[in-house]
């Protein structure tokens, strides 16, 4: 397979062309980084988006990798002189890595077999006998071949029947068909391991469950097999369950697969080879298959659903430059108390003990207003965590007692800060900082300015993933990698003012670019312009290319420095302006001017309409922030804790999470309620995300408490959420390990754990 089929395939499945697709491939591997491409290039690649060339990326590797796997099989049976062109025709044209490995399974090299020992003592030829002619009986053909190594007609036969099974186990066509089949008909069974019931009481909703293996969702999967490697559940893959005959479909296929009729003496035998094979060998190999296959659809699903919710929180509304004070609360440790000022600079710390057993209430009401005043805070940034709302509480009465104007108060997600507090970068920023006091910078920055502060913490840390410590951890990072950078280059970053760890997200920048950008910055002052970074060591013309148009220096000498524009297309940007006859800062945001223009009259031979109109729309709005405007959630008095809570209940809540059966949303009570797909509207909604995103603020009614399972249920629908039966209802492990409420499944009657279902799961252990 050369590139060109691979952009072929590649332009197929992201609606594009070829030509797009060759031309974004040859950026990619020239350096260039997907913001970059997707902004500033979208003339050579005809204007593909971020998310086609995200998925652009991935297949690219996925396909290259298949190649130079393909190149090597080739070699391989090539070398064993067994390369014929209709093989060859076949490895050319698997199109998945499981595909050509079934095609190479015959001839990779392997441990000495049962088959391969049966030949060495001459039993080849009585296989191929049985199969060629099937009227004479085995045991007559088998008694000719009895010898000092196969002492008896039973003997010779099992050496016969290793032979064939072997073939019919790499027998690419047929495997193909089999799998196939399972997809379709294959059931995924679980049941609770006995005496497992009480601990494993959060898996209780799979039990005793099955359902189709086709369309288990992703939660459930992974929500099952987590119950497995808990040792609570076991967990089977069930085919033609239903099927009353002895021969089974999969039997029945692999006969067809071998022109055997039944009838004659060679046929019977070879039915008893077939069920034998099926039941030792393709069963278990097969099921595997589908377990790899349910855990990677699984965990794409995982991932697709983290990296949304992500994006969501990165872009989530700042609070914008003002004094915040950042609240870590704690009950016996006390609460962590942080003043941070507008751009972020940490100006005061303190420790107050208001809860058991200190009991300090008054004296820490008098010593926050003091540095309310001291500070002129205008924001208070709450952590979510233990004694949350019990802190909420006293700032909430002292804030009552102040005069105007009063600050804000707001609950923030901790999530991630303690990983923070004791991470390098914290460390490197506050090095005189006690670690528990750390925290609590990082929730009032938090709340200032999301995506500036989370960019400090590994992404799947921040907490909004679905099973995220139980899917492939380089998929996922690689994933949230690439959100964290869209997110960052979307908003453009402060050159000025930026830190390293964002610095560091900046399309073309990385680590050790970002800390010699601060370093220069330290030693020489503010950029000036953006052509200064041309000064900074190991920072050359490629870097500033890919970087230049994603950072920003407000009020700079040059006033574009300010906008999305990039320098190298600075030359347009001026033509417009003088076309208008004004001076650049008094055109930039003038709408009504700038609409009078045709775009087309300035396109020259390196600079096409899409980056004219793209200048356009950044003189009408320099430098804007796609994030949305800042609002809170209201948490109701006297609602702190699960056990306040009663159905009925109208509250404000704030959605946390976002996963494919729902959304999870705080309501002040230490425990995410859950918002299931069927109560989000009052229209059926296949997607969560057409509804709600992590960081909104919704209105929520109570229609579900359980207070022995942590399980709170919440609907948005207008209608208050009558129950719409029983998918409505809560079931299954949630996100993190919390039994948060799911989907509950139709559950056919389940059969008994079998050998098979050992076998696999201790298969999938082992790998």
């Amino acid at each position: 397979m050369t590139a060109k089929p691979i952009a072929a395939i590649i332009a197929s499945e992201i609606k594009a062309t070829t030509a797009q697709v060759a031309a974004a491939v040859e950026l990619l591997d020239g350096g260039a980084t997907v913001p970059f491409i997707a902004r500033y290039r979208k003339e050579v690649t005809g204007g593909l988006d971020d998310t086609q060339l995200r998925v652009l990326s991935e297949r690219l590797t996925y396909l290259r990798e298949l190649e130079a796997r393909r190149v090597a099989i080739l070699d391989s049976i090539r070398g064993q002189g067994k390369l014929t062109d209709e093989l060859e025709g076949k490895i050319a044209g698997a199109a998945t890595k499981a595909e050509l490995e079934d095609i190479y399974l015959p001839y990779k090299p392997k441990r000495r077999t049962k088959a391969e020992i049966a030949r060495e003592r001459g039993l080849g030829a009585l296989a191929e006998a049985i199969l060629a002619d099937r009227s004479i009986a085995p045991a007559e053909r088998a008694s000719a071949f009895v010898s000092a190594d196969v002492p008896d007609v039973k003997a010779a036969l099992e050496g016969a029947r290793d032979i064939v099974a072997e073939g019919m186990t790499e027998n690419a066509d047929l495997l193909g068909r089999l799998r196939n089949h399972m997809r379709g008909a294959a059931l995924l069974r679980a049941k609770v391991v006995d005496g497992k019931q009480e601990a494993g009481a959060k898996f209780s909703d799979y039990f005793d469950h099955s359902e189709r293996w086709a369309s288990v969702p992703g939660h459930r999967a992974l929500a099952m097999l987590r119950g497995w490697n808990e040792e609570v559940l076991s967990v089977d893959i069930v085919v033609d369950q239903e099927e009353a005959s002895p021969h089974k479909p999969v039997e029945r296929m692999i006969a067809v697969a071998y022109n055997v009729g039944g009838h004659l003496p060679g046929d019977k035998w070879l039915l008893d080879v077939i069920g034998w094979t099926w039941r030792v060998k393709l069963s278990l190999s097969l099921s595997l298959d589908l377990m790899r296959e349910l855990r990677e659809r699984a965990e794409e699903e995982a991932i697709r659903v983290f990296a949304r919710n992500l994006k969501d929180l990165l872009l989530a509304a700042p609070a914008g430059s003002r004094a915040t004070m950042g609240l870590d609360p704690g009950i016996r440790t006390g609460v962590k108390v942080a003043v941070v000022d507008g751009t972020g600079k940490l100006i005061d710390t303190t420790t107050v003990y208001p809860f058991p057993p200190k009991n300090d209430l008054r004296g820490t009401q008098a010593e926050l207003a003091s540095l309310i005043r001291k500070h002129k805070v205008e924001l208070i940034a709450i952590g979510n965590g233990t004694g949350s709302r019990e802190t909420e509480k006293l700032v909430a009465d002292m804030i009552a007692a102040m005069p105007a104007p009063k600050p804000t108060k707001v609950i923030v997600s901790e999530a991630g800060a303690s990983v923070y507090s004791a991470s390098e970068t914290a460390a490197a920023e506050f090095p005189n900082l006690d670690v528990s006091l750390r925290g609590a910078v990082s929730i009032a920055r938090r709340l200032q300015d999301p995506l500036a502060e989370l960019v400090k913490i590994e992404p799947k840390s921040i907490g909004v993933g679905q099973y995220q410590h139980d899917v492939d951890q380089s998929k996922l990072g690689r994933s949230l990698d690439a959100v964290v950078e869209d997110a960052v280059n979307a908003v453009g970053v402060d050159l000025n003012t930026a830190s390293a760890p964002l610095l560091a997200r900046v399309s073309g920048l990385g680590k050790s670019s970002a800390e010699a950008i601060v370093a220069h910055r330290d030693a020489m002052g503010p950029f000036a312009s953006r052509q200064q970074l041309l000064k900074v060591s190991r920072l050359g013309a490629r870097t500033f290319e890919q970087c230049a148009g994603f950072l920003r220096i407000p009020n700079g000498a040059e006033p574009l420095d300010a906008s999305a524009v990039h320098p190298e297309a600075y030359g347009i940007a001026k033509k417009i302006v003088a076309a208008c006859g004004r001076d650049v800062r008094s055109l930039m945001g003038d709408s009504a001017a700038l609409k009078q223009l045709d775009p087309r009259a300035f396109v020259d031979e390196r600079f096409g309409l899409p980056t004219v109109k793209d200048i356009l729309a950044e003189l009408e709005k320099p430098g804007r922030d796609p994030r949305p405007s800042f609002k809170t959630a209201t948490f109701a008095e006297g609602v702190d804790d699960i056990k306040d809570l009663k159905v009925g209940m109208r509250l404000e809540g704030t959605v946390t999470n976002v996963a494919a059966f729902g959304a999870f949303v705080d309501i002040g009570v230490h425990q995410d309620g859950l918002v299931h797909v069927s109560q989000l509207a009052d229209r059926f909604v296949k997607d969560p995300h057409e509804v709600v995103k992590a960081g909104d603020v919704v209105q929520v009614r109570v229609t579900e408490v359980d207070v022995a399972r942590k399980r709170i249920g919440l609907s948005m629908r207008k209608d208050g959420g009558a129950d719409t039966g029983r998918e409505a209802r809560g079931g299954g492990a949630a996100p993190g390990g919390s039994n948060r409420g799911m989907a509950r499944p139709q559950k056919p009657e389940a059969p008994s754990q079998g050998a098979l279902g050992a076998a696999l799961m201790a298969a999938m252990k082992k790998k």
